[in-house]
């Protein structure tokens, strides 16, 4: 098969779809990649690595897409790529169809076989390629969280472990995920006081057993998010419905609620947010702020370390790139109920029935 990696041309996105060793892996089996020239340069990767890896290097991304028959990338196209993308291509990306619209609409029209990572379920239920960007992400909001309640980017002024004297930070942590789980994680090793929520009992035991004594677990309902409100300095959004809209649980009256200078930080806004008020923005213009609350709402916060993230998303996508160029995607993705879960738009019709329902659109069962 043919495999294009192109250049990443969304806002300071820095990470590449492949690394030389996994373009060594497909090329060893006599696959031919395609690596845009420069698209590893961000993420530290060089041409002259993916060449000694036996790919080749072409200088634009309208050859990548035309030499190819799969596209192997991270992140969702953006406007200027959907012309490339034709029907007998083979689209292998993280799409997050129902945050939107118009590119739903631009895939369907495409007739291109379009498959997400995020939707990629293994027989445990869990989501093996989006695992590993929500570990990033969760340890990244608390970086982030902890950055932005400085006072001169208009935070709170507190510093998120304290000092012996000053009470530490209160970190609310909706979702008891992966994202959730590392954000705690993180908040609790700077020293914070951690209240992690989650509608899921199960999971709220784990949680319980496995933290550290400074991080509390409660029941998610919107009257306990409430009460914690006016004392939480940071809140971190981390909830995820497979392939679905977020709920919103932090709606806009409730910014009346929080102190001036409290932070929020929603890892879900590519699901389209789990706050009201959320609006996706950039690593170049990361935070606005409503009623005096700050807003991080970057839509893809593991660009910001590339190499990590790059390297973390190769290790788990690579096996299944090598099952959709050794059997075709029809053929791997009967052969792999995970694969086949991973299928949301198929030559104009949509496959996953939470994104038609999103938009209110026709379901192929």
């Amino acid at each position: 098969m043919k495999i294009g990696v192109p250049i990443e041309i969304k806002n300071n996105e820095n990470r590449v779809g492949m690394t030389p060793s996994g373009v060594f892996e497909l090329t060893k089996r006599n696959h031919t990649v395609y690596v845009q020239k420069n698209a590893g340069f961000g993420s530290g990767f060089f041409d002259k690595d993916y060449v000694g890896a036996g790919a080749t290097i072409l200088d634009t991304i309208e050859e990548v897409y035309a030499a190819a028959e799969m596209i192997v990338k991270v992140k969702e196209p953006i406007e200027e790529e959907y012309g490339l993308i034709k029907h007998d291509h083979v689209v292998f990306t993280y799409f997050h169809f129902a945050s939107s619209e118009p590119l739903t609409h631009a895939m369907i029209a495409s007739g291109a076989v379009c498959i997400a990572y995020e939707t990629v379920e293994d027989e445990n239920g869990t989501l093996p390629l989006l695992i590993p960007m929500s570990e990033v992400a969760g340890r990244m909001s608390i970086q982030q969280g902890a950055k932005y309640l400085e006072k001169p980017i208009k935070g709170r002024g507190i510093l998120l472990g304290g000092v012996p004297g000053v009470p530490p930070a209160h970190v609310l942590v909706l979702g008891g995920g992966i994202v959730g789980i590392q954000a705690a994680k993180m908040a609790a090793g700077l020293g914070a006081n951690v209240t992690i929520m989650d509608v899921n009992m199960k999971q709220l035991r784990y949680i319980s057993d496995i933290m550290p004594a400074n991080v509390n677990t409660e029941f998610s309902s919107e009257y306990n998010i409430r009460r914690h409100l006016p004392k939480t300095d940071l809140i971190i959004g981390g909830v995820l419905l497979k392939g679905a809209k977020a709920p919103k649980l932090i709606t806009r009256d409730m910014l009346k609620d929080m102190r001036p200078g409290t932070v929020v930080v929603d890892v879900a806004v590519d699901q389209g947010g789990c706050f009201e008020t959320t609006r996706p923005t950039t690593h170049q213009d990361p935070t606005y702020i409503i009623d005096d609350v700050v807003h991080y709402c970057v839509a893809n916060m593991p660009g910001a370390v590339p190499y990590t993230s790059t390297v973390a998303l190769t290790n788990v996508t690579l096996p299944y790139v090598i099952k959709l160029a050794n059997d075709g995607w029809e053929k791997a993705c009967a052969n792999s109920a995970p694969l086949a879960r991973g299928l949301n738009i198929v030559k104009g019709k949509i496959v996953y029935k939470e994104i038609a329902e999103a938009f209110d659109l026709e379901f192929a069962e």
